[in-house]
């Protein structure tokens, strides 16, 4: 009988082993909110807060982990990302007609740059710092029919450059620790691709496909890289993140989030080793709703992966009107 029970508990010990493992890998509710569209999650580290927006509210948000409170600046249009500046309580976002500089003490904002402000078909989208402070911002196509968008380099005069054209629509962006390396997203390619990028003059050549995301998994969107230069990439119609290997190419693993559209994901914390994820509420059929209620809300996973402190952008440098 004895011998029988030792076996019992043994079976029983692997089964909870099995149900940790796969628990592991589930984030959970970090903040309830109803976001339409929440995107562009990245780690304030000076202040230690999650920035973050509401496309379709037209809204930047700045969380507080600490406090558990989320502080809401209205913005006159939709608005692509943000990325936090050098600046003392400044940020940097891409809104519909062009890049403005947000004092996110005031919510004022000033125009650094109007570009694509006359293509009515387009808006602007993701987007985040290179390694020498550069806004990398991309554009969409609003049907999301043609690969009409762009993808530009803002410096911190507000100068635009057009770094690649022929894109429908433009999300994840990353760059390695070596600076030598960048991964992008055109999300209806299924693939992220990689660049050799040249730190000195902030240009990228030699175009190549390091991930291409099976369709069972979803659409790639938002995307992070960790300290070991791996992506962690929010799969939209996927219910998940997940990490993949760019030179490998292979998926690691996937973290499970209970929203059906998971857009985004930032590392966060002290040790930035807690993975904030941004979720979208829009784009459900009604059984979808009822499966995910909690849609649009802000979910954290803690890791043994640590992320890297992403990089701000430059002080911007208003031009004096000629």
């Amino acid at each position: 009988m004895r011998r029988i029970i030792m076996i019992l508990l043994s079976a029983a010990s692997i089964i909870s082993c099995k149900q940790t493992e796969q628990n592991k890998f589930e984030a959970v509710l970090e903040y309830e909110i109803q976001a339409k569209l929440g995107e562009g999650a990245i780690w304030n580290y000076s202040s230690n807060e999650l920035y973050w927006i509401d496309i379709e509210g037209k809204k930047l948000h700045i969380y507080n982990p600490t406090e558990k409170q989320n502080r809401t600046i209205e913005m006159p249009c939709r608005i692509g990302t943000v990325v936090p500046s050098e600046e003392k309580n400044k940020a940097v976002v891409a809104l519909e007609d062009g890049i403005y500089i947000v004092d996110t003490k005031t919510s004022e904002i000033k125009l650094l740059s109007d570009v694509e402000s006359e293509i009515n078909e387009n808006r602007f989208n993701d987007g985040k710092c290179d390694p020498n402070g550069n806004l990398w911002v991309g554009s969409l196509h609003l049907a999301q029919t043609k690969p009409n968008a762009n993808l530009y380099k803002i410096d911190a005069s507000g100068k635009s450059e057009k770094m690649l054209d022929s894109i429908t629509i433009s999300n994840g962006i990353v760059w390695t620790k070596d600076s030598k390396t960048m991964y992008y997203i055109d999300t209806p390619k299924g693939t992220i691709r990689a660049f050799d990028f040249d730190p000195n003059t902030s240009s990228i050549s030699n175009e190549r496909v390091a991930v291409t995301v099976s369709k069972e998994d979803g659409f790639p969107d938002g995307m992070a890289i960790d300290e070991n230069d791996m992506l962690w990439v929010g799969l939209w119609n996927g219910n998940a993140v997940a990490q993949y290997n760019p030179t490998t190419g292979k998926l690691i693993k996937k973290i499970k989030v209970p929203a059906h559209n998971v857009t985004a994901c930032a590392f966060g914390g002290k040790d930035l080793n807690e993975l904030y994820i941004t979720t979208a509420s829009v784009d459900m059929d009604e059984e979808e709703k009822k499966q995910y209620p909690l849609a649009g809300s802000i979910f954290k996973i803690k890791l043994n992966e640590k992320g890297v402190k992403s990089k701000f952008f430059h002080k911007p440098v208003f031009q004096s009107p000629e």
